[in-house]
């Protein structure tokens, strides 16, 4: 790929019912993935008749199908099929994803352009442009994500298995990914979008929507938040005309924590800001409408709801009034910085400081540094 040796790469399917879906799926990666990988791993997580008929009567040469003899759920199968692969990336995909055009050259090269970034994942269909513009790119040119979703992703296998893979304890499905994404973000690896591949998603494909996948869902998502407590945080900030390269480093700082830690940022802003840092970061106009809105998201899902409420320079008086009695109405956090504090102020450099350089840090497949 490029002028690179190419990587060995496996793809992985995980298939449970929702033959045409799954055939389209098969076909779709033969016809324009198949210059670039080596073994199409399909796990049958004991489908129905009709699923396992359609499997045996392909002749793909590239094609490797297992039945397993009892339903073990998405994320034990994906295991099982990454554990039987000795390439150098895995590409997992749902049964129910149709691959368009080779996006595999230009994911394995973001991978080779960042080594601490683990997964890769296309966009979910074709990302607009001025969407994928506002967000700061990554070397590669993904934008970061701290929120993982495994309908399609391009992953390190050492890397993956270094962790275990997915959680068997989410069962059948559903924040298995997430889980996933957290342990990697915790062992200091990365993870992005690439908004210039793309692929279709038809959701719903294996479960459905009725009420047993709901009661999945809620399932997972308090075994989840169960975990990972921090990520209930959704902080609404409210600013004036500012930037986040702008900001001082200990504020910008505790923002980008509250995503690490899984949560979500809404920034209102009198204008839009010229670049986000990631999609877990959503910006929009500073205005009365859209603040109430806000704080009446979410109260039929605790998760969903603002936590915290923080006030940067640049409110009028009136705004904040009302920003501090909405949080004491809906008992939340407010924190506040005013332009007059001393982190607001922009210290000047020094030009007889000289910042000694440090040890290189080397990421082994478990997500420890080591120092050369």
């Amino acid at each position: 790929m490029s002028n690179l040796v190419a990587p060995i790469i496996d793809v992985v399917i995980p298939v449970y019912n929702a033959p045409e879906l799954t055939l389209r799926c098969i076909d779709s990666v033969v016809t324009h993935l198949g210059a670039s990988i080596r073994t199409i791993h399909i796990q049958d997580d004991a489908s129905g008749v009709e699923t396992r008929a359609m499997l045996d009567s392909l002749s793909y040469p590239q094609l490797r199908v297992y039945h397993a003899a009892e339903n073990q759920g998405y994320g034990k199968s994906v295991n099982d099929a990454v554990a039987r692969s000795d390439a150098e990336y895995v590409l997992v995909l749902n049964s129910d994803i149709e691959v368009s055009a080779n996006f595999l050259p230009r994911l394995c090269n973001t991978l080779v352009a960042d080594p601490k970034l683990a997964v890769i994942s296309p966009s979910e269909g074709e990302m607009p442009r001025g969407n994928a513009d506002r967000y700061l790119r990554q070397p590669g040119g993904y934008i970061a994500t701290y929120r993982f979703r495994g309908y399609a992703f391009l992953i390190r296998r050492v890397v993956f298995q270094a962790l275990a893979g997915f959680d068997a304890q989410f069962g059948r499905g559903y924040y298995e990914d997430t889980d996933l994404g957290r342990r990697l973000i915790q062992q200091g690896w990365r993870m992005g979008v690439h908004p210039e591949a793309a692929v279709r998603h038809e959701t719903g494909a294996s479960f459905g929507r009725g009420k047993s996948y709901r009661e999945l869902v809620r399932r997972n998502r308090l075994l989840y938040l169960s975990r990972y407590p921090l990520a209930r945080q959704n902080v609404l900030v409210v600013s004036g005309a500012c930037t986040l390269s702008g900001l001082p480093a200990q504020l910008a700082e505790s923002l980008e924590q509250v995503m690490r830690q899984g949560g979500r940022l809404h920034w209102l802003t009198p204008s839009p800001l010229p670049e986000l840092p990631c999609l877990q970061m959503r910006n929009g106009p500073a205005g009365l409408r859209k603040i109430l809105c806000l704080m009446a998201r979410g109260w039929s899902r605790k998760d969903k709801r603002i936590t915290a409420v923080w006030i940067l320079p640049g409110v009028s008086a009136g705004l904040r009034f009302l920003l501090a009695l909405l949080t004491r109405m809906h008992h939340l956090e407010l924190r506040e910085w005013r332009a007059d504090q001393p982190e607001f102020a922009q210290p000047q450099p020094d030009p007889q400081r000289k910042i000694p350089a440090g040890p290189a840090l080397e990421q082994d497949a478990s997500g420890r540094q080591n120092s050369e």
